[in-house]
């Protein structure tokens, strides 16, 4: 069991930048897969990026080269560095975590997590 929480969000104006952060406990957290989600109002959630154990990345295709997911498995913490952000960055975004997936789970899926923070909102106004 991981216990996961956001920090880091607030309003930016439209090309700014954001970093998240997630601070996680409980259980031993290296071997956790751990992605941030987003979801803005009226719309399903959706994966944003992931990074494995061994520090293997993967983004949506909504963010790439504007959003770096990063983790220090020694003070189990993620981040999400968000930068050049537009109005359709707005959601509220979660961290989440995953353990003993297979080399072909879809780490951008939110059915693919078992444990979640509480979110951290993101606007961005233009």
């Amino acid at each position: 069991q991981v216990q996961l929480v956001e920090s880091g969000g607030g309003s930016v104006q439209s090309g700014g930048s954001l970093r998240l952060s997630c601070a996680a406990s409980g259980s031993t957290y290296s071997p956790y897969c751990m992605g941030w989600f987003r979801q803005a109002p009226g719309k399903e959630r959706e994966g944003v990026a992931a990074i494995s154990s061994g520090g293997r990345t993967n983004y949506a295709d909504s963010v790439p080269g504007r959003f770096t997911i990063s983790r220090d498995n020694t003070n189990d913490t993620l981040w999400l560095q968000m930068n050049s952000l537009k109005p359709d960055d707005t959601a509220m975004y979660y961290c989440a975590a995953a353990t003993g997936l297979a080399w072909w789970a879809p780490v951008l899926l939110p059915a693919t997590y078992k444990y979640w923070g509480q979110g951290t909102q993101v606007t961005v106004s233009s």
